[in-house]
């Protein structure tokens, strides 16, 4: 039996309910539902019985729970003496990153980890939807989202920085069609827009001195790829909201610049997480601290320029 079947039992049992076990493992109800009927026809018992509300043990599955429980602690506890013997930089990684990153960022720096340590491989799964660990194959993912929503979806990993985003555009769009100066002038330009999950984020949300405005802007188009969003604004066809990671090598450059700085937009986070503590390998280690490092690279460069201060975005 697989490690991650028996931990997905442990969690419907925990939670009396696929859906719920699903969501806190971050896969899909019919992965989940599946993990449970290999391990079912494996034991040829069914371990649950299904109410229309929720599932119960059944007396097969109240056996079988503790056992499974002293299993599974122990296979972890394996896989963490494993490691712990082996510090060598090695082995395969299997990473979900967003389009935007996987192109710019993060193709720079695994690329320059690879070279450096040639019994490393890589297999990346680039896309802005997100990845279901059990579906998608991966074992480590490169997301926004807050420390809460970490801890609720039981995920373990870790928070890499803070991230600010920006209104910008490129000069060339500047000088033909003017420089919005607070949210109301959006209405008379176009919005460069990013979509996921077919809805449209046209709803741009901003706070100063305590006021808080909400603008819902017009656009001529809208892309499910946070890239094409950047080069469309570099293009100089409308204002986009960016991440100020995504863009600061566009800012330091010129071929963008920042619009509205009096307004500021809500922080966000960025975390690396795995399904498991046990995933977190030296290699996993290494590519979190490299991250860590060329992030705050960018960030000492925009502050040097005087493009960003410190309050702005904070570690």
């Amino acid at each position: 039996m697989k490690i991650s079947d028996l931990q997905v039992l442990l969690k419907i049992a925990e939670q009396a309910s696929i859906t719920a076990a699903a969501h806190q493992l971050d896969m899909s109800s019919s992965a989940a539902s599946m993990a449970l009927k290999r391990i079912e026809q494996a034991l040829g018992a069914q371990m649950f019985v299904r109410t229309t509300r929720q599932l119960r043990l059944t007396p097969e599955g109240e056996r079988y729970l503790p056992l499974c429980q002293q299993a599974v602690a122990l296979l972890q506890e394996g896989q963490t003496l494993v490691l712990e013997k082996n510090q060598a930089i090695n082995g395969e990684i299997k990473m979900a990153l967003s389009s935007e990153m996987g192109r710019n960022l993060m193709r720079e720096l695994l690329n320059d980890i690879l070279a450096e340590y040639p019994q490393v491989s890589l297999r990346l799964h680039v896309s802005d939807s997100r990845a279901d660990f059990y579906r998608d194959g991966v074992d480590i993912a490169l997301r926004a989202m807050t420390q809460e929503t970490v801890k609720n979806l039981n995920l373990h990993g870790f928070k890499i920085c803070n991230i600010p985003h920006f209104l910008c555009a490129s000069p060339s769009y500047i000088k033909k069609h003017g420089e919005p100066k607070k949210p109301d002038d959006l209405s008379h330009h176009n919005a460069l827009l990013y979509k996921l999950y077919d809805v449209v984020h046209d709803v741009w949300k901003f706070e100063r001195d305590g006021q808080i405005y909400k603008s819902k802007v017009s656009s001529n188009r809208a892309v499910n790829d946070g890239d094409i969003v950047r080069r469309w604004c570099i293009d100089g066809v409308g204002i986009a909201k960016k991440s100020v990671i995504d863009i600061s090598q566009d800012l330091l450059s010129g071929k963008l610049q920042r619009v509205m700085p009096d307004y500021k937009i809500p922080l966000t986070e960025m975390w690396l997480v795995l399904p498991s503590r046990q995933l977190i390998s030296p290699t996993v280690r290494l590519i979190k601290d490299q991250l860590i490092k060329t992030i705050a690279q960018r960030r000492s460069q925009l502050f040097d320029a005087g493009l960003i201060t410190p309050k702005q975005w904070p570690e």
